[in-house]
């Protein structure tokens, strides 16, 4: 069993130590990890030094994913850690209840432990996936859902072939589109603002591609 919780620093890094699981995916899909992991690390915790250093170093092209990876660059090129510890507090923690709620249960239902999270839970039980004992976010946090997407399109996660599809048609589609267009107009966002645009592209371009391979 592998146990799901919040993604580690070391998942943006491209998993470099683990050249197995590089040569067993191919450059898009193996692309389209590497964003799925930057995501959860990004919605999981506020981002510190090191990584908004690395952040910065971030190269776009011209394409719709390469220009908002440019704009995430150049917005953690500007970045005090502090600074963006404490937006990150006011948009998922605050004092009480951050400004968004980052869940399936809220956004498909306007309330938190609901139907979603069980779905979810069902799921990662049918993957061999159990809940990291350290972990006190549910599982319908969407930075685990995007940590679990990362191991099903890299294959870290010993699955069916369409199980990622499926994982981001029955958990992901419904909501995060809403959910990173609330991010990019939130009134605490400044740096997230760019975590927001980023996502909400990338979930579109997921949905599209999947909606092909259906």
């Amino acid at each position: 069993m592998r146990s799901v919780g919040l993604a580690t620093d070391h998942a943006v890094e491209g998993r470099q130590d683990d050249q197995a699981w590089v040569s067993a995916v191919d450059e898009v899909d193996h692309g389209r990890a590497r964003l799925y992991d930057l995501l959860a690390v990004l919605l999981g915790r506020a981002p510190h030094g090191d990584l908004l250093g690395m952040l910065g170093g971030l190269e776009g092209d011209d394409s719709t994913l390469g220009r908002l990876v440019e704009d995430l660059a150049r917005a953690s090129r500007g970045a005090v850690p502090e600074v963006v510890a404490r937006e990150y507090h006011d948009l998922f923690i605050g004092v009480g209840r951050g400004e968004l709620l980052p869940y399936a249960s809220y956004y498909r239902t306007g309330f938190l432990n609901e139907r979603p999270l069980a779905r979810v839970r069902e799921d990662l039980r049918n993957l061999g996936i159990e809940r990291d004992a350290a972990m006190t976010e549910p599982e319908d946090h969407l930075a685990i859902l995007f940590d679990c997407m990362a191991g099903l399109v890299s294959g870290r996660l010993d699955a069916e072939p369409d199980a990622a599809r499926a994982f981001f048609v029955r958990h992901i589609e419904p909501w995060a589109g809403r959910f990173f267009a609330d991010l990019e107009r939130a009134k605490a966002a400044r740096f997230y603002r760019s975590v927001g645009g980023l996502g909400s592209a990338f979930v579109e371009i997921e949905t599209q591609a999947f909606a092909m391979d259906a």
